[in-house]
């Protein structure tokens, strides 16, 4: 491995990523993935998905907390 390379790997390591930017990779891999199966999935349709996902663990979380 070129130390070049060794450098990006250590670099990338420590990157942190926002709450944001690891939903935004979520969804882009969930297209991905999921439009090769089928093309009619749209972006649009991975974002509903996830936010009704998100919606139901909030409920879920909020169920758990009152016991």
């Amino acid at each position: 491995m070129t130390e070049a390379l060794e450098a990006l790997i250590a670099k990338a390591q420590k990157v942190q990523m926002t709450d944001g930017q690891l939903r935004e990779q979520r969804l882009s891999f969930v297209y991905g993935n999921t439009h090769i199966e089928n093309v009619r999935i749209t972006r649009e349709m991975v974002a509903e998905a996830d936010e009704k996902v998100a919606q139901e663990e909030k409920s879920h979380r909020a169920e758990t907390d009152e016991r």
